[in-house]
């Protein structure tokens, strides 16, 4: 079986997907498999491709033409490397593949439907016109959430191809430094920690505003961190914090590396994280692997991936952030009953796993093809 795979997102080691789709290609890889990845221009260097995966680098630049590669360049050599099945890791299939190929499509999230609001144009109208395409010409439709699964079948009732759940994994994080090495960053005092790109979808506004409402005392005993590089559409988050005068307890430290990531996860008191949408929630399940309670929302998949280990939220609702935030904050007990099967919760998502599923996937979608062109 050689499996095709679109590598578009290995450009940038920021990007989230990129991320996934590399685990998800060095899993594969250590499963034997014989894997195929096609990207538009360079991979970034930060990405460690496997020995004995083939990889063919084109140079296209700019939307324009990565969607040409993309529909014409990139379906003709899937022809000519004779793939069994091609994977679109992130809601995109070329229109026109050989009709022998299989195909499958992973669907992270629907985030254009669901919080529009929270998108850059340009991606928005990208998953508006190309995702449905894409639904339409899997033989198999992958979800990374039972919830973002369910919200397909809900919101296509056309969509004939069946859907599977397979859960991501996430990488172990290196060992974490002392937690003196944080104050170059201005963290001294014990804290509340948010992780991610610094964008509408977030919800960072509602947590500022949540944390504004805690008593002073209790903001005295935990500062909140955010951590995360800078998105799009929150130019006015600094100045929420000085108006409600948080100066010298919300810390922005923008993207750290992963030796500084870890060092936060294991020396905060909990993850905050009330976002509006999550098609999955990595920082849920990277907090977990240290051991710590999640703070997190009622909504989307965050409930299904954070399990018992979590406090949750309406996250439109900054009075319930406060109070969750306030009781995490001066009840240890509480806390560490709530911390006390998180890493047992986070071991359910390893990138082994999810390779043994997608190889299940992909023999079911070479099949049904051949099944459909007979």
């Amino acid at each position: 079986m050689r499996i095709g795979i679109d590598g578009r997102n290995l450009g940038s080691p920021t990007d989230g997907i990129g991320r996934f789709v590399h685990n998800a290609v060095k899993a594969l890889a250590a499963f034997g498999a014989d894997v195929v990845v096609y990207a538009p221009g360079k991979i970034n260097a930060d990405y460690d491709i496997p020995h004995g995966v083939c990889v063919r680098i084109a140079n296209f630049r700019g939307p324009v033409a990565r969607t040409f590669w993309g529909q014409v360049v990139l379906p003709t050599l899937a022809r000519r490397d004779r793939v069994d099945v091609f994977w679109g890791p992130s809601h995109r299939l070329p229109f026109a593949l050989a009709s022998g190929i299989g195909r499958v499509v992973t669907i992270h999230d629907l985030v254009w439907l669901h919080a529009a609001q929270t998108m850059r144009t340009r991606t928005w109208v990208g998953d508006r016109l190309l995702m449905k395409p894409a639904l339409k010409a899997a033989d198999v439709v992958i979800a990374d959430s039972a919830a973002t699964a369910a919200a397909l079948k809900s919101e296509f009732r056309w969509l004939k191809s069946p859907v599977r759940t397979v859960y991501p994994g996430t990488v172990a994080l290196p060992a974490p430094g002392d937690v003196s090495s944080l104050e170059p960053l201005g963290i001294t005092r014990p804290y509340a920690l948010f992780v991610g790109t610094v964008e509408p979808r977030k919800n960072l506004g509602n947590l500022i505003k949540a944390y504004g409402l805690l008593p002073a005392d209790t903001r005295s005993g935990c500062d909140l961190v955010i951590v995360g590089g800078s998105g799009w559409k929150q130019t006015g988050l600094a100045d929420m914090v000085r108006a409600g005068g948080l100066e010298a307890n919300v810390r922005f430290t923008g993207f750290v590396d992963d030796r500084t990531l870890a060092t936060l996860y294991a020396n905060c008191l909990f993850l905050a994280m009330p976002s509006l949408y999550e098609g999955f929630g990595f920082p849920i399940v990277e907090a977990q692997s240290f051991g710590k309670p999640v703070l997190t929302s009622n909504t989307s998949s965050m409930p299904e991936v954070a399990a018992d280990n979590a406090v949750l939220v309406d996250p439109n609702n900054p009075v319930a952030i406060a109070a969750a935030f306030n009781r995490f904050c001066v009840d240890v007990e509480f806390r560490q009953g709530i911390a006390a099967d998180a890493k047992e919760n986070a071991g359910r998502f390893t990138w082994e796993n999810h390779a043994k599923g997608m190889l299940q996937i992909f023999g079911q979608a070479i099949a049904q093809r051949r099944k459909s062109n007979a």
